[in-house]
């Protein structure tokens, strides 16, 4: 008489199978869930526990456990280990929050010329202090269990994540002002009114752009073997210039000066050129950030000559972003300063103003749409 098995079957639903299936097959599950969802799988099949050893090259015991465990606590909660089993801890718990308060500190403070912490580094200090310390149980320590210890604790003391303090006790109120300025530019443009009285413009610098030249002539794409431009790994620096641009907030148009410094002359410069663009009897608004040619005496003395002119609404210090003319920087950047290649800097000063000219045919209203529902107070810095 053939031998009959007395263990039970397994019960199992058609969502369950094919769970079992993909953990079977998975290669970021843990080996012995994806080891166990096969024997399971082969289990309600109809395989008996020597065949299932034979084909998972394991023995029966490990097969009948398997099994065993599916039948006691369900399917799906046998493919992990219960809890309690495996090595009991050795390191204990004051010696992994001690681990952890170490990484929090800076190694230089513990006489390392280091300003980062490796996990090489930091379990050498942990091994040479631990008994000191009186947490024997981590004297052993290697890289890889501290490396363990710390994602546990999701500390990551060789990584640096920047911020940027607020240095501008004012920053709420600058921040209103300027978008007190987008409010009313946005609520005349909604209604299609022209302002007679003031331009709104955005204001800023873009210094530093450099004038790189190629080596060699730059090699243009062949369909199917050179699909790009090819261009030599080497070039030549000419210099920098500044591009020194403000945008009318109300039709788009850009005002721009390409000049080698940006200092006060240059400054004072752009203001005339606005102020011949405008009619007299029209007041210039700028939105403008905290550059020392902004508020300097050779600025103040022009601004002197031409009262009630001008209209300055700073934007906070580190709030670059609140002004508009960042936006067409960006836009700048990528669609032609990028990958740009001139013979000098004559020719990047002459290509960049031909780009305004571009651009000004057809005018883009740049939008501000951030924080325009904020409750803010009208005001403003006239110099």
């Amino acid at each position: 008489m053939p031998f009959q098995s007395t263990k039970a079957q397994l019960v199992i639903t058609s969502e369950e199978r094919e769970e079992l299936k993909g953990i079977s097959r998975s290669r970021i599950a843990p080996r012995q869930s994806t080891e166990r969802a096969s024997i399971l799988l082969r289990y309600v099949s109809g395989e008996n526990i020597s065949g299932i050893a034979r084909a998972m090259r394991t023995t029966r015991p490990r097969v009948d456990r398997c099994i065993d465990r599916a039948l006691q606590i369900g399917i799906l909660a046998s493919l992990q280990d219960l809890p309690g089993r495996g090595r009991r801890r050795i390191i204990t718990d004051e010696a992994r929050a001690w681990l952890t308060e170490l990484a929090c500190r800076k190694p230089k403070d513990l006489g390392y010329p280091h300003e980062l912490w490796t996990t090489d580094l930091l379990g050498k200090h942990i091994r040479s202090t631990c008994l000191k310390e009186g947490h024997p149980s981590v004297g052993k320590i290697g890289r890889g269990t501290v490396s363990k210890i710390l994602s546990g604790q999701e500390v990551r003391p060789h990584k640096i994540q920047y911020y940027l303090e607020r240095r501008d006790p004012e920053f709420d109120r600058k921040k209103a002002e300027v978008l007190c300025v987008y409010r009313e530019v946005e609520m005349m443009r909604s209604k299609g009114e022209t302002n007679e009285i003031v331009a709104v413009l955005s204001y800023d610098e873009k210094p530093g752009i450099q004038a790189i030249g190629t080596t060699a002539p730059d090699l243009p794409p062949v369909p199917g073997p050179h699909p790009c431009l090819s261009r030599d790994h080497e070039y030549v620096r000419h210099g920098t210039v500044s591009l020194m641009a403000a945008i009318d907030l109300m039709d788009g148009r850009i005002h721009g000066q390409v000049v080698e410094r940006h200092r006060s002359r240059e400054f004072v410069e752009f203001l005339k050129s606005l102020d011949a663009a405008y009619p007299k009897n029209k007041k210039i608004r700028m939105v403008l950030d905290n550059h020392s040619a902004h508020i300097s005496k050779e600025t103040r003395a022009y601004l002197a000559s031409e009262p009630n002119r001008f209209e300055f609404v700073f934007t906070p210090k580190h709030g670059s972003w609140l002004n508009l003319e960042e936006t067409f920087f960006s836009k700048l950047a990528r669609s032609m300063l990028r990958g740009i290649r001139v013979s000098g800097k004559d020719e990047l000063k002459k290509r960049i103003l031909q780009y305004l000219a571009l651009e000004n045919q057809n005018p883009v209203v740049f939008r501000w749409k951030y924080g325009l529902d904020e409750p803010t107070e009208p005001q403003s810095i006239s110099l």
